[in-house]
């Protein structure tokens, strides 16, 4: 008869007897711990002007937030403000430094309490998201594993779009960045929409030829449609078999998204949600019958932890899910989250994390794979290209 559970390296004598047996000893693990953060910003001129229903650029800012230790560096990022980067060394960098790097949700949940007062959506949960992501991909080199495999993965691969068609491009423009994508095994692709609403029945038309019968189309409004401009021009993409109408009014106008979404034309999905700050957000929309399909950015909403609330989310409403751009940290995020639809493989993102990361992925049959042989997300910052664009 053993016994197990005495003091590390005693024998235990049996209860009435005189037989001992040996004891095993017991050890204490300790938890590596976040020793440093780094956030910096960057402004990536465009490759030229670019415009959507409601907004004009010329450039993209994205910070770059890195949290490490002695061996290893986690890589995160958002897009937005540079506000984001002072934000996150005024607010946020204390409460990370000497944190557990194996438990990126309990420092997630120590950072929303920090900004209970200073504010915790918009550049509050952008600064949060930045961090979280940096946290997991730190997680994941500690344990030599890919990202998505340190998380609860499901899928191994997840399908894309093609994003892009900005409503400055002309005719050919427009034409040659969509047949682009299908040539490439793209199976959907989605053009922007709404700026001058007279036009975008033409528009949509020229997109569906170039793309021909079997490609899905998509078309992004932005929320610049009132409600009787989008229950009309439905209808008239409705003839060009666009199967998603994403953001044709506000993301806040949950009363109106719903009411649309009940007269669409059949065939065509709603779809509503990229400025969602957190699952609280995303569980409203839900709640209102506001979308056929549930968008969040995993750069926004609350990084990789929050997403996997808002995916649990999906998963208990049997709601599709469809990550909105940034595709090198959702494709490791998205092959997570049960009801995946696809994630925005949005031109400027793609360009973007090209440029500053060795590692970021490539698209094959029309998915993202995240790389198993490489921990992480894979990314390897190219430094000498940052330090180009950095703000500071």
């Amino acid at each position: 008869m053993t016994i197990h559970g005495a003091a590390s390296g005693t024998e235990a004598p049996l209860a009435g007897g005189t037989e001992l047996v040996p004891v095993r000893s017991r050890t204490t693990h300790v938890s590596p711990s976040v020793e440093g953060i780094e956030a910096t910003a960057y402004e990536i001129p465009a490759d030229q002007p670019e415009s959507d229903g409601t907004l004009e650029w010329d450039s993209t800012t994205i910070v770059v937030v890195e949290a490490f230790n002695g061996r290893e560096r986690g890589i995160g990022y958002t897009y937005g403000d540079r506000a984001v980067a002072t934000l996150i060394e005024s607010k946020l960098a204390e409460i990370v430094r000497g944190a557990d790097a194996m438990r990126p949700p309990a420092v997630w949940a120590a950072m929303r309490r920090e900004l209970r007062n200073a504010g915790q959506p918009g550049l509050g949960s952008m600064a949060i998201s930045a961090l979280d992501i940096a946290l997991w991909d730190l997680k994941a080199r500690l344990l030599g594993i890919s990202l998505a495999d340190a998380l609860p993965r499901i899928h191994d691969s997840v399908p894309i779009y093609g994003s892009g068609g900005f409503t400055s491009y002309d005719e050919r423009e427009l034409r040659g960045q969509l047949r682009g994508w299908v040539e490439s095994g793209i199976r959907s692709v989605k053009m922007k929409v709404g700026r001058e609403p007279e036009l975008d029945p033409a528009r949509v038309a020229a997109a569906r030829d170039e793309i021909g019968p079997n490609a899905d189309l998509m078309v992004d409004a932005n929320g610049a449609y009132s409600l009787p401009q989008a229950l009309g021009l439905a209808e008239r993409f409705a003839e060009e078999r666009v199967s998603w109408l994403e953001e044709p009014l506000s993301s806040d106008d949950l009363e109106g998204l719903a009411e649309l979404r009940g007269r669409m034309p059949a065939g065509m999905a709603l779809a509503a949600g990229e400025y969602i700050w957190s699952a609280l957000d995303a569980q409203r929309l839900l709640e209102a019958g506001a979308v056929d399909v549930l968008q969040a950015d995993v750069t926004r909403c609350g990084g990789i932890t929050e997403l996997l609330h808002i995916g649990g989310l999906c998963g208990a409403n049997q709601v599709p899910f469809s990550a909105h751009c940034a595709p090198a940290a959702s494709a490791h995020a998205c092959c997570a989250l049960e009801t995946v639809e696809h994630i925005e493989y949005f031109h400027d993102h793609a360009r973007i994390e090209s440029m500053l990361f060795e590692g970021a992925p490539d698209p094959k049959d029309g998915e993202l794979r995240p790389d198993e042989s490489s921990a992480g997300l894979g990314l390897e910052p190219r430094r000498s290209v940052l330090e180009e664009y950095r703000l500071e």
